[in-house]
This record gives C-alpha cells, sequence and structure tokens, in this order.
C-alpha cells in the first residue's frame, strides 16, 4: 500500500517533531500495510520553507535510520506547496518537489477558507510545463464546500484531487465525511492519503478508511485510488473517470 501524503520528516514542519516520532510513524504505517511513503512536508505555508534540496537530503537520512532499524518501509521525496503565483518559476529554478522527484506530479494546497482566482490560470500553466497538479484535501476548504463547481471546473481542466481518511472516516466531522463522499461519487477526486502527521491526534487510519471506502463505493474504488498511487509513485499517466456536479445540499449548514 502506497500512502502519497505524509508529514513523516523529522523536525521539518508541524509532523513529526523528531527523529523517534518518525520511526514511530514508520512503525505504525507497517501496522497499517503501508509499504511506501511520499513524505511531503510544508512549503511556503506559514514558517515553513522546505525546498527540494532539503528535503530530499531529510529523506536520505530517514531511509538511512529505517534501514538501520532493520524495518521494511520507503520514504520518497515529496512536498506540499501552498498555492503563489511564482509556483512555475520556483519549479525551473529547482526549488520546487514533485512527487516522488518524478517531474510530473506536483501537491497544491489551498489555504482552509479560500480558493485564490489565479488558481485555475496557475493550473493551466503547469500543464503547459508538464506539470500535473493534485489539489490536497479539497473537501475540507470551506470555498469548495459552498462552491463545489470550483472544484468541478478544476478537474475538468485536468487537475487532480487527495482526499484525506480521517475526513472520510469522519474524524473532521460529519459535514466533510458527506462532502468527501459527494466527491468520490461525483468523480472528482482521485487519492486517498494519510495526511498524517503524529501517532495520536493526526494518525495514519488508511485500513479504516478503506474499509469504508469498500463498504460505502465497492472494492473497484479501493483498486483505483491504489492503483493510482502507484501511478503517481512511477510517474505514469494517471486515468480518470469524467468528473459530474456535486449539487448543493442542506447538509451544507448555509443552503
Amino acid at each position: 500500500m502506497i500512502d502519497i501524503h505524509c508529514h513523516i520528516l523529522p523536525n521539518i514542519d508541524d509532523g513529526a517533531a523528531h527523529l523517534t516520532e518518525s520511526i514511530q510513524m514508520v512503525e505504525q504505517a507497517i501496522q497499517e500495510g503501508i509499504t511506501t511513503i511520499i513524505a511531503t512536508p510544508h512549503h511556503l505555508n506559514g514558517p515553513y520553507i522546505n525546498e527540494k534540496a532539503k528535503i530530499i537530503k531529510a529523506v536520505d537520512q530517514l531511509n538511512e535510520e529505517i534501514g538501520n532499524k532493520g524495518l521494511d518501509l520507503k520514504i520518497l521525496p515529496g512536498q506540499e506547496c501552498r498555492i503563489y503565483g511564482d509556483l512555475i518559476n520556483d519549479y525551473h529554478k529547482g526549488d520546487i518537489l514533485p512527487l516522488a522527484n518524478s517531474n510530473k506530479y506536483v501537491f497544491v494546497e489551498f489555504s482552509s477558507n479560500h480558493v485564490p482566482r489565479y488558481a485555475k490560470q496557475l493550473f493551466y500553466d503547469m500543464q503547459l510545463a508538464g506539470l500535473t497538479p493534485i489539489i490536497v484535501h479539497p473537501e475540507r476548504n470551506s470555498q469548495i464546500m459552498t462552491s463545489p463547481d470550483l472544484l468541478y471546473d478544476f478537474v475538468t481542466s485536468g487537475a487532480l484531487t487527495q482526499i484525506t481518511t480521517s475526513s472520510l472516516t469522519g474524524h473532521f466531522g460529519k459535514k466533510i465525511k458527506r462532502f468527501t463522499e459527494d466527491l468520490i461519487e461525483h468523480h472528482l477526486t482521485h487519492f486517498i492519503a494519510s495526511d498524517a502527521h503524529n501517532l495520536v491526534n493526526r494518525p495514519f487510519r488508511m485500513r479504516e478508511a478503506l474499509h469504508e471506502l469498500e463498504s460505502t463505493f465497492g472494492i473497484e474504488i479501493v483498486y483505483q485510488f491504489q492503483e493510482n498511487a502507484d501511478l503517481v509513485v512511477n510517474g505514469l499517466h494517471v486515468a480518470t473517470e469524467p468528473p459530474e456536479r456535486v449539487k448543493k445540499k442542506k447538509f451544507l449548514g448555509i443552503f
């Protein structure tokens, strides 16, 4: 099993605080059945500046420690980049790190309550540069929840999205869980990942989420999400289903 979104690198952002916690997270991931993790520390989010070279070095160090402990799990480099206008210029400068260092897929994070107007143009320009944007946890963005056509337009234009295990399991609340299910049902998301930060309040929950996914939507969607994660790791094209619009519902709390 592959987890494409995880804050497992030690003392680099708001994830693992130290190497001991990173190793404990590795052990928890193995218990969940995870064999590969893309480490995706925050970049340009508040105080966190984690450019490509820094992340690759930290991944190499953690992999060495994992090997020394005799643990069977591989860490790959990645980055969770807060959206900003100079992203493509910084990619060409070597600061932006695509997932698994494959020069194909780039995580893009919105703030929790806003989608900038320039996002659609940026995503278009990214694709012209050969990059596919993957919008992380759109189900937790309040503007997308109230205006789901925003996400529909992004996906129709070629962007992909990734939902979080804890959203599907209900740990972020009922509204987010229902909206997450809507995104799955309407082919508006393509990956499920842990976004794990620690062992307690932000753990992996991968097994629980996949069980929920299978019981609600069937085993085929589980296989599809797992295959998509494998394709990302290998820098290959992810096939998608035609997206559908999500109708606004009263459960969003304002209609």
